[in-house]
């Protein structure tokens, strides 16, 4: 009796093509130079949430349905009277990625996902960080093939984050390129 470990499609792709597309890009020495995809984190802040408890609950219902991991509520940090806010109330959710989940929901949201969005023409190049890290903002949660449109009572949208362990922009750039990302003025090589 054999047991077949199993990976996701873009880990594999990971190991077998990007990591030497990337030595050969910036002429690492080793393969443990190539930057990878660390985690991938995905949070939401929910307009009304200190006036409606059951809004952050749906909230981290969808964020699980959409990753297939618990996600749970983000509290405020302080008091602020103009908001009516004050320190440990929950106001958002919020779930981090790593491993398996990690490469099938990037998978998802490339493939899916993102081709769902009204008049795309990719994701902006501009949102990364100067260490490695790229975010973007998604307006519509409804673009993920997971979430049932007749139970969405209000359209919201998320950040999602992908921290990587390159040291530059554009080190990032090419790893998230490579893994399928599809950046707006990205020309496909070869």
């Amino acid at each position: 009796m054999s047991t077949v470990k199993y990976s996701a499609r873009l880990a594999a792709k990971y190991k077998k093509e990007v990591v030497p597309a990337l030595m050969k890009r910036f002429g690492y020495k080793t393969v443990m130079q190539a930057p990878k995809l660390e985690k991938i984190c995905l949070n939401r802040g929910i307009n009304g949430a200190v006036a409606d408890k059951k809004l952050v609950d749906i909230s981290i219902e969808e964020l699980t349905t959409i990753t297939g991991q618990k996600a749970v509520s983000t509290v405020s940090k302080k008091d602020i009277s103009n908001f009516k806010l004050r320190k440990g109330l929950p106001i958002g959710a919020r779930v981090t990625l790593r491993g398996v989940k990690m490469y099938e929901f990037l998978d998802r949201l490339v493939a899916a996902a993102l081709p769902r969005v009204r008049d795309f023409k990719g994701v902006s190049e501009k949102s990364f960080d100067g260490r490695g890290n790229y975010t973007m903002g998604i307006t519509e949660q409804i673009i993920f093939p997971e979430v049932d449109i007749d139970k969405v009572n209000k359209i919201t949208g998320m950040d999602i984050t992908f921290v990587t362990t390159a040291k530059t922009n554009e080190e990032a750039f090419e790893l998230l390129k490579e893994l399928g990302m599809p950046f707006r003025n990205a020309k496909k090589e070869g």
